[in-house]
């Protein structure tokens, strides 16, 4: 199972996007304290719909909580600071792929201990980054890409015609 890890987040709108994005997926999110707002928020239920109560979802303390519950995980930084793209890397089926708080990604301490794990999605010179939500997509539907999308393969159904 992949897991998206969330370190700090700050705006109740992505997490629920995240959360949405992880159910349909089959991924569980790791939520990494201190949040800026409540999981019982009203901004969280709405953006996560009626997928939130079948999200799989660990909080934790602090980095070092995650880090002490996870022993040996094989992580990747998302940040815009990276030497590699997210497409530079080979995710297995227990990758975490963390990003970190909307207003300053993830702390500079963090990303110097792991600068091979460190990925980015490429961008405009001069541009801040991508909106979380969108970050959060972008890479893990990369990693479910070059896992063969493992047990993603349902088609769609028309709702009132058919595709014979």
């Amino acid at each position: 199972m992949l897991n998206i890890v969330l370190l700090e987040a700050e705006m109740p709108a992505n997490t629920g996007n995240i959360g949405r994005t992880c159910v349909i997926t089959g991924a569980r999110l790791h939520l990494i304290e201190p949040l800026g707002f409540h999981l019982n928020e009203r901004m969280i239920r709405r953006a996560g719909l009626d997928y939130w109560d079948r999200l799989d979802v660990i909080r934790y303390a602090d980095y070092n909580d995650f880090l002490a519950k996870n022993p040996g995980a094989s992580v990747f930084y998302a940040t815009t600071k990276a030497r590699k793209r997210y497409t530079d890397v080979r995710y297995t089926e227990d990758s975490y792929i963390l990003f970190g708080k909307e207003s300053a990604g993830i702390p500079e301490e963090i990303l110097v201990e792991h600068p091979e794990e460190c990925i980015r999605i490429p961008m405009l010179p001069g541009e801040r980054s991508l909106n979380l939500s969108n970050s959060v997509s972008i890479v893990l539907y990369e990693a479910l890409r070059q896992l063969d999308f493992p047990g993603l393969e349902a088609q769609g159904e028309l709702h009132r015609l058919s595709w014979d």
